[in-house]
């Protein structure tokens, strides 16, 4: 399984100089888990940036992935990673979640670098 965090995503959606190292993991929908967190911070990012409809457009192919509810289970764990490895709240919902359905999580968000079962690659300007 695999789990792409939001920063993937929008480097993904805006063909970015990583987008490759996203499409993969994106692409390959049978094996693709979406924190529907990761919803929420791409339909926000892409319809303040772009327009409401091509929000909804990225929202639609993230959904051809299977979307993971926040959970009590979920919201617990995630509050646990956060405070152990000192993680904002929507990206300890991503690590919670990917660690929970034992998925490979793919980022370049430098908040995971370090972190076990990450894929990371560093954002390039």
């Amino acid at each position: 399984m695999n789990l792409v965090d939001t920063s993937g995503w929008i480097e993904y959606f805006f063909g970015g100089s990583n987008a490759s190292f996203f499409a993969q993991p994106i692409e390959d929908t049978d094996e693709l888990i979406v924190p529907a967190v990761c919803l929420y911070e791409v339909f926000k990012k892409i319809n303040q940036d772009v327009d409401e409809a091509r929000a909804l457009q990225a929202v639609a192919q993230m959904k051809q992935g299977q979307i993971m509810e926040v959970t009590e289970e979920v919201a617990l764990r995630a509050a646990l990673i956060s405070l152990r490895y000192k993680l904002p709240m929507a990206d300890g919902f991503v690590y919670a979640t990917g660690q929970m359905e034992g998925a490979a999580i793919w980022t370049q968000d430098s908040g995971f670098k370090d972190l076990p079962g990450v894929r990371y690659k560093q954002a390039r300007k």
